[in-house]
């Protein structure tokens, strides 16, 4: 589909083939502040209002670039599972949970990966670079893997085992760095204006949040062309719950739907930029995040402002858990729900369990809420350590089962 980029800041508009990162006008230092320069991918109007007439849409009908032979990198078409147990214990009778740690590498990061290896093949290029906590990186190694990329991978030393086995695995170069994630970002930069290749990060790379708009177009179709209330998204650095309402914004542009569902971003309290400028309107970035949930640990959130704006513009609002209830949460979902999510996703539920009165207050008791888990347990088993544990071994005999089963 024919596109254009637009500045999300001054909104100057590129009408170019050529890979762009950032809004040149914009790209510059801002002390303490969130960045500026980000870059929005507007679709072609014409091309659109023609998707209005199809009975059915697919997510790829609303991409910048064709997908390769998708069946080799089968991203999407995840599960929406309900969970009558929570319902009844939350009072929420519409509930649903968007599985999207059933992707090829585990997570939501996959839709991103997806549109970002599309976009190096048909530009020529078989590099890609990037900065990780672990989830995008596994799920680039992932897609590297499926179409013969070279992926080269920079990540704090301190992320999850899990996670940087995977993408050792899957073949990528993985450069471990004793630093933050914002020293793997940099780093990152610097390799591939060096050495070249398609730098992938996200938010600097705005096929990202085209790629995870996916989501969305896919929900719709899945709920029976019909769109949730309430959707409730972990948010870090901004780019998924930016996808998320890119999404339903072109499904409306397209004339298909007439609103955005109202977006709920989830932080934790010690990761908490967004949900603060949301609040205050003051996008300052934080001196240090501190939350066990991963994938959302974010000090300078790469697409913050864009983030803030998408959350009005939605109806939407910022709830703060802390860290204990994300591990509740996270416990909860697998106990009373059969669902294995990470902390990070398990955010997104804390999220609901804090705002399950504001939910029926503000969307009546047929509220349609939809919680977006965004990648499995199995990503990082540590966060268990201390919960729980195995329980300790038995003798084979009757006896033996008889005085375990007593204690």
């Amino acid at each position: 589909m024919r596109f254009t980029y637009r500045c999300a800041d001054c909104g100057t508009r590129y009408d170019t083939d050529e890979i762009m990162y950032r809004c040149p006008a914009c790209d510059f230092p801002t002390s303490g502040d969130f960045q500026r320069g980000n870059l929005i991918v507007d679709l072609n109007h014409e091309d659109l209002k023609e998707l209005s007439t199809r009975e059915h849409i697919t997510p790829q009908d609303f991409f910048p670039y064709e997908i390769p032979t998708p069946e080799a990198y089968p991203v999407g078409n995840t599960p929406l599972a309900t969970s009558p147990r929570l319902s009844k214990t939350y009072g929420i009778k519409n509930l649903r949970f968007k599985l999207d740690g059933q992707n090829p590498s585990g997570s939501f990061k996959d839709r991103a990966s997806q549109l970002i290896a599309a976009q190096a093949l048909s530009k020529g290029e078989n590099k890609v670079v990037l900065a990780s906590t672990g989830n995008a990186g596994s799920a680039m190694a992932c897609a590297g893997a499926a179409y013969g990329l070279e992926i080269v991978l920079f990540v704090p030393a301190s992320a999850p085992v899990n996670k940087l086995m995977q993408s050792v695995l899957y073949g990528a170069h993985v450069i471990p760095v004793n630093g933050t994630y914002d020293d793997a970002f940099a780093l990152s930069i610097a390799y591939s204006q060096e050495y070249g290749g398609i730098n992938r990060n996200t938010a600097y790379n705005p096929m990202t949040i085209e790629g995870k708009k996916s989501i969305s177009i896919e929900l719709f179709e899945q709920m029976g062309r019909k769109l949730p209330d309430v959707v409730y998204v972990p948010v870090g650095d901004g780019v998924i719950i930016s996808g998320v309402y890119k999404g339903f914004y072109d499904l409306m542009a397209a004339g298909i739907t007439d609103k955005v569902p109202a977006l709920v971003c989830v932080q934790s309290s010690g990761s908490d930029a967004i949900s603060r400028a949301w609040e205050s309107g003051d996008y300052k970035v934080l001196e240090k995040a501190t939350t066990t949930a991963d994938s959302i640990s974010v000090s300078s959130p790469a697409n913050g402002r864009m983030a803030v704006e998408y959350i009005k513009s939605s109806k939407g609002w910022s709830t703060i858990i802390n860290d204990d209830d994300i591990s509740e949460a996270q416990l909860e979902l697998a106990r009373d729900s059969g669902l294995f999510a990470e902390p990070a996703a398990a955010a997104a539920w804390a999220g609901v369990i804090a705002d399950k009165e504001t939910i029926i207050e503000r969307f009546g008791e047929e509220a349609e809420v939809l919680v977006l888990l965004t990648g499995t347990g199995f990503k990082d088993m540590k966060s268990f350590d201390g919960k729980v544990s195995i329980p300790p071994s038995i003798e084979p005999d009757i006896d033996a089962m008889r005085t375990y089963m007593n204690k």
